[in-house]
């Protein structure tokens, strides 16, 4: 893979989710799927692939098959995993857990769904998908979203057998995202600069989203942020919020209640949503987002707005295109070759 910069791996993601989709619908056609059809799913990730997992299963239950989302280690027992066939997730392909997970389970179908095919997940599979996201930053923009894509495509194959218009309009969406979304995600920046620390907020996909974003967040700005779904965070987490803090929620429903509530008790407040009657008040950012009504496709709509807020801030830490500064060497596999998997 190629690394570029931060704003940069944001702001070609209309391209790599072209890109992904051709790519994805080429792969799922000339795959065997029968190993999945009207079985329970379990997507298995680590980092931001487990935030997809949780995507993933959320849109297969909300259409009404059986699906699980599990990070890797919780898979490590070699307990039953409550499923019928698996899904790994690494946009690498080289998540050593992931691939641990799924070397316990040579007896259950498995299917990789990474940046490319050459890669030991993959090989250990057997069937692989690659999202040709393309160029990315350590914090993975291009391959978070070319995930989620991959994921949505593949419950479509899963579940119906077409693939929805919606992924053929995605592309754009998100460009118009990356157009609408510049001012008020620096409004959010100026927000939440110097926060002590940041919930994130959403339900079903949407939680998904909260916990990517409190990752990005980490990651890129170096601030403590904790995701929470939605009505869980009525039953005490918001305690603690005040002027110190902040929060950026995802949603249609509740959500803007929490925004607006929160945003009039003192804590700074940003709100990405596809609705379009809530005016920003003070203490609180608006920034609209379209919505397909498909949790997926409307998932990687509110990462994308969210990326642009954690690029700003970013900017405003004097941290632009940081790197990593605490390197794990014990949690990537080697890359595929015939002689070391």
């Amino acid at each position: 893979m190629q690394r570029i910069g931060y704003r940069d791996a944001v702001a070609r993601q209309p391209e790599s989710l072209e890109d992904g989709r051709v790519a994805v619908g080429r792969a799922l056609e000339a795959l065997d799927l029968g190993g999945f059809i009207d079985k329970a799913v379990g997507f298995a990730g680590i980092g931001a692939s487990y935030q997809a997992a949780i995507a993933g299963a959320s849109l297969m239950r909300g259409r009404g098959a059986r699906a699980f989302a599990y990070c890797a280690t919780d898979l490590y027992d070699g307990a039953d995993a409550a499923a019928d066939a698996l899904v790994a997730l690494s946009a690498s392909g080289q998540s050593r857990e992931t691939a641990d997970v799924m070397r316990l389970r040579p007896h259950l179908p498995r299917l990789a769904i990474c940046r490319g095919t050459d890669n030991p997940l993959a090989e250990m599979t057997g069937l692989a998908i690659g999202m040709a996201s393309g160029a990315d930053n350590g914090c993975s923009s291009t391959g978070y979203t070319g995930t989620l894509l991959a994921v949505g495509l593949l419950a479509d194959r899963l579940l119906g057998g077409a693939p929805s218009a919606d992924w053929a309009a995605l592309p754009g969406a998100v460009a118009a995202v990356l157009a609408s979304a510049a001012s008020p995600a620096q409004d959010a920046a100026h927000r939440l600069f110097r926060r002590a620390s940041i919930d994130l907020v959403g339900a079903g996909a949407a939680f998904a989203t909260a916990g990517e974003a409190a990752l990005l967040i980490r990651e890129a700005v170096r601030v403590p942020a904790s995701a929470w779904d939605t009505l869980n965070y009525l039953h005490g987490p918001m305690e603690p919020q005040d002027v110190r803090t902040g929060l950026i929620v995802f949603g249609d429903g509740r959500e803007v209640r929490i925004a607006q509530d929160m945003a009039g008790f003192g804590c700074p407040a940003v709100l990405i949503t596809g609705r379009t009657d809530v005016v920003p008040a003070e203490g609180l950012t608006v920034i609209p987002v379209p919505g397909f009504g498909n949790p997926v496709a409307d998932a990687i709509l509110q990462i994308v707005a969210a990326q642009m807020v954690v690029g700003a801030m970013q900017d405003a830490a004097g941290l632009t295109n940081i790197t990593f500064r605490y390197r794990q060497t014990d949690t990537k596999l080697k890359p595929w070759s015939p002689t070391n998997v």
